[in-house]
């Protein structure tokens, strides 16, 4: 493959463009004024990664220490396995300095440069860079990923796409049909694993398959006063900022659905070279992997909480869908002013048009979850710590004040979580729901597995509904006092003020049946105490 192709589906664009710079004096992305990740690698946390595994999909690979030579006096980077594809990876063949910069954000234990995740185990596979690769090569190769560590992979990193000129389809649009985003949805159920996607960046960029359902797309913010808290001006700018036709369904799903999901942060980000040197470097690539390893510091902590057998807590809460939900409700929209009414977020995001959340149209919408440029919000690990670390609520006793749960809905049926609590008016709640696209392998040799030339169906996606709603109120719409009810998405999501002091309960509601009649969801919840 010619290095012009190679460019094109790491999607790197010229913003990503990586300069040399001194060690010394670096502002990382993992302290507060990004997503506050340093504060959980010290007590009384002490959380790390440790023995969870993780993984990463790229063109190219890391080099590996002991097998590849541009990384011999290099040991920075410590990975569980390296592959091409669904094979072992070959000596010095492969190995490709962006996807060691992936890598080193999230599992670097350089002291002066760590990773989000500096314990847990990377297990990393290359596509490969002739012109004979395509989508099933590298659905092939996430699934070889998803099955490592006896098949227990909690996150999987796309620090690349494919254009959709490549893609074989007639006309192709970004539609969810792409074999690479059937692929990751089907994954993503069947491997119970969390995708983060970098999301697409400039026109004629990467976007397949930031057309998914089930995983995470990761836009990336860049520092206003020293803070992560803007959109940078190289991600692509929403539908609503006057997309043309031309790229309706070429940079942005078909359908209106948002792409992005999540903002974390992504320009001028100092990051491990093989040599060792540092470099700062800019794009959505170098976003998404801070989202991969919160997972895996929030996943220590989940096995921490059953091997105790502390309350509150199940197997559940090493679902993809709980992890979805945790990471997008407790995303920073707006700042607190410290009395607590904005759920203590540490600051105001705020768009390619310097406008906030409080301003777009998913805020006054309700059939719109997602804003196009920020989704819910910018990560923050330590408050996806808090909102996982309040543990798992059943609907059949009332709720605490910030809380999780997983489970099924039947078709037509309504499930309430009562707070305990009663809320204040002009409080702020964030309450988020996702559910699963239902993607099946047509799996002509029966072997459980993808292979080369075989195919995906996708069964749609059940139409879910959420509500806050009074107490007392028996019927949805009459008593809802905020609503997320997109017929499209498999996300629904409140962020709203409370309007009068009283008691509330969360209402998840299965509104229409497309394939199942069962569906499982995950839901979060944050109120201010």
């Amino acid at each position: 493959m010619n290095k012009k192709l190679n460019w094109i589906i790491w999607g790197l664009g010229t913003s990503c463009l990586s300069v040399p710079v001194m060690a010394s004096g670096l502002q990382t992305s993992l302290g507060t004024t990004g997503i506050d990740a340093l504060k959980l690698h010290q007590p009384p946390y002490n959380l790390m990664g440790r023995k969870i595994a993780i993984g990463q999909v790229e063109i190219g690979r890391p080099g590996m220490f002991g097998l590849d030579k541009a990384v011999s006096k290099n040991r920075s980077i410590s990975l569980a396995a390296v592959f091409l594809r669904n094979g072992p990876a070959k000596s010095n063949t492969g190995v490709d300095p962006h996807a060691y910069n992936v890598a080193g954000m999230m599992v670097s234990r350089d002291k002066g440069l760590p990773g989000v995740a500096p314990g847990a185990r990377l297990y990393s596979s290359a596509v490969g860079s002739t012109k004979n690769m395509g989508q099933p090569e590298e659905c092939l190769s996430a699934q070889h990923i998803a099955l490592q560590n006896s098949g227990d992979i909690r996150a999987i990193n796309f620090s690349f796409g494919e254009p959709l000129n490549r893609d074989p389809r007639p006309d192709a649009v970004l539609d969810g049909n792409a074999l690479l985003t059937l692929c990751v949805d089907w994954s993503s159920r069947v491997h119970d694993v969390l995708y983060a996607i970098a999301g697409n960046q400039g026109k004629g960029g990467i976007p397949i398959p930031t057309d998914n359902f089930n995983g995470l797309n990761v836009a990336f913010s860049s520092r206003r006063s020293g803070i992560f808290n803007k959109v940078d001006v190289s991600n692509l700018a929403g539908v609503n900022q006057g997309v043309s036709g031309r790229l309706a369904g070429k940079e942005f799903n078909l359908d209106g659905r948002r792409s992005i999901s999540i903002v974390a942060p992504g320009n001028n980000i100092p990051l491990l070279n093989p040599d060792g040197k540092i470099n700062k470097a800019t794009g959505t690539s170098f976003a998404a992997p801070h989202v991969t390893a919160t997972v895996a510091l929030l996943q220590e902590f989940g096995d921490r909480q059953l091997r105790t057998k502390k309350p509150n807590w199940s197997v559940d809460g090493r679902r993809h869908q709980v992890m979805k939900a945790v990471l997008l409700n407790s995303a920073e929209k707006i700042q607190d002013s410290g009395d607590g009414l904005r759920l203590g977020m540490t600051r105001t995001l705020i768009d390619k048009q310097n406008q906030s959340w409080l301003d777009s149209d998913a805020y006054k919408d309700p059939k719109i979850p997602l804003d196009a440029q920020m989704g819910t919000g910018h990560l923050n690990a330590f408050r996806a710590y808090q909102q996982f670390s309040a543990g798992q609520w059943q609907p059949s006793t009332t709720v605490s004040s910030i809380g999780w749960d997983y489970r099924l809905v039947a078709a037509g049926n309504v499930v309430d979580y009562q707070l305990t609590k009663p809320l204040k008016q002009g409080s702020f709640v964030s309450v988020t729901l996702n559910w699963d696209r239902l993607v099946e392998l047509n799996d002509r040799n029966q072997n459980q597995q993808f292979d080369i030339g075989e195919s995906f169906s996708d069964r749609g996606l059940n139409n879910l509904d959420l509500y806050l709603v009074k107490a007392d109120a028996k019927n949805s719409e009459a008593g809802a006092v905020c609503s997320s009810i997109s017929p499209i998405d498999s996300v629904e999501h409140i962020f709203c003020p409370v309007p009068t002091n009283g008691n509330y309960k969360i209402r998840v509601q299965f509104r229409q049946q497309v394939n199942t009649a069962t569906q499982p969801y995950a839901l979060a919840w944050w109120t201010a105490n």
